[in-house]
């Protein structure tokens, strides 16, 4: 029975212990890798966001300065409407005088 002993206490200590400290070597340095790789997407992740802020804001400076405000479009939309109704009146004004012209012909058959 102490020859067993013997052998297995060998075998741990020869074998079991230096896989035991391989495989935590190993499990360190994945997972050592893996955080250095999370932190380098972070801060790729941060880069990329502030470039499309940038841009964004500059989208919008560009939209600000080269587009229309609203007030410009209220004034234009006013003065569409006031030369839309001025076209109306000249038109109801020529339907009358065209309904009048062909009253006064058929009065006169």
């Amino acid at each position: 029975m102490t020859i067993f002993s013997q052998e297995l206490i060998w075998w741990i200590g020869m074998f079991e212990f230096p896989v035991m400290g391989g495989l935590f070597w190993l499990i360190w340095r994945t997972r050592t890798e893996g955080e250095n790789a999370l932190s380098h997407v972070q801060s790729l992740l941060e880069q990329r966001s502030t470039q499309l802020r940038d841009a964004l804001s500059a989208f919008k400076l560009e939209v600000a300065k080269n587009y229309a405000s609203h007030s410009d479009l209220r004034e234009l939309e006013g003065r569409l409407t006031s030369h839309l109704l001025r076209i109306e009146a000249k038109l109801d004004t020529t339907a009358l005088k065209a309904e009048a012209a062909s009253a006064e012909r058929v009065s006169k058959k």
